[in-house]
C-alpha cells in the first residue's frame, strides 16, 4: 500500500511546483506572441525588416504621374540612377506640360494635384484610394463632368426608347457627360456599382447597370 500511494502522490517539491511553472511559461509565450502581432498581425517582424518602405520617387512614378506618364517616359526614368537626375527629370516632366512656358507658376502641375486630392476625398472605397478608383482615373485624366447624372440607390429607372423604353430596376450607377471631350466631342462615361459597395466601374455597356430579375 506505502508503494502504490509513493506512485500516486509523490513527496519531491518538483512534482508540486511543475504545474505552475509550466502554466507561467505558457502565459509569457502567449504574451511574447500577441505583442508580436499586435506590431504587425500581418506579417512577422522578419518579414517587416525585409520589406522595403516606398521612396518618393517610387510614388512619384506609381502613384502621382501614372495616368500622365508616357511609356517612353517611364523608361527612361527608371533607367535614372541618382536623385539629382530624378530630380532634373521631374522638373523638365512638368516644364514640357507648363502651358504657359517660362511662368513661375505651373497650371498644369497645379489643376493635376488638385484633381488628385479630390479623388482621394470623393471616390475612396475602404482601404482602395480615390486615385485607384474608375471614377478617380477618368476625374484624374479629363477634370469634372460638365453634367452628372447620378443614382446613388439604383432603383426604378425609366429606360430611354434606344435601350428599349419601361420601367427597369438598375444598380446603383452614375453617367458623366463631358460636352467637349478632346478629340471626340461630347461623351457620356457610365459607371456603376453591381456590387453596391460603393465602387463604382466603368463600362461601355449601356445595360451593364440593369438588374436581372
Amino acid at each position: 500500500m506505502k508503494r502504490i500511494s509513493r506512485l500516486l502522490h509523490p513527496q519531491c517539491s518538483g512534482g508540486i511546483w511543475a504545474p505552475f511553472l509550466a502554466a507561467a511559461f505558457l502565459m509569457a509565450s502567449a504574451a511574447l506572441v500577441l505583442a508580436a502581432w499586435h506590431v504587425n498581425p500581418n506579417s512577422s517582424p522578419a518579414e517587416q525588416a525585409d520589406k522595403p518602405a516606398e521612396s518618393s520617387w517610387q510614388k512619384w512614378l506609381n502613384e502621382d504621374v501614372v495616368y500622365i506618364i508616357s511609356d517612353q517616359e517611364r523608361t527612361a526614368f527608371k533607367n535614372l540612377k541618382t536623385d539629382e537626375e530624378r530630380q532634373h527629370f521631374e522638373e523638365a516632366f512638368w516644364r514640357r506640360r507648363n502651358p504657359t512656358p517660362g511662368s513661375a507658376e505651373n497650371s498644369f502641375k497645379k489643376e493635376h494635384y488638385r484633381r488628385i486630392a479630390y479623388a482621394n476625398s470623393h471616390f475612396s472605397v475602404g482601404i482602395l484610394p480615390g486615385w485607384r478608383t474608375d471614377r478617380g482615373r477618368v476625374y484624374i485624366l479629363y477634370g469634372p463632368p460638365d453634367e452628372i447624372d447620378a443614382h446613388l440607390s439604383g432603383g426604378s429607372y425609366e429606360r430611354p426608347a434606344s435601350e428599349g423604353g419601361g420601367t427597369v430596376l438598375t444598380f446603383p450607377f452614375e453617367d458623366w457627360r463631358y460636352a467637349h471631350f478632346e478629340g471626340i466631342g461630347s461623351l457620356t462615361v457610365e459607371f456603376v456599382d453591381p456590387s453596391s459597395s460603393g465602387e463604382f466601374h466603368m463600362t461601355l455597356d449601356p445595360k451593364a447597370k440593369y438588374r436581372k430579375l
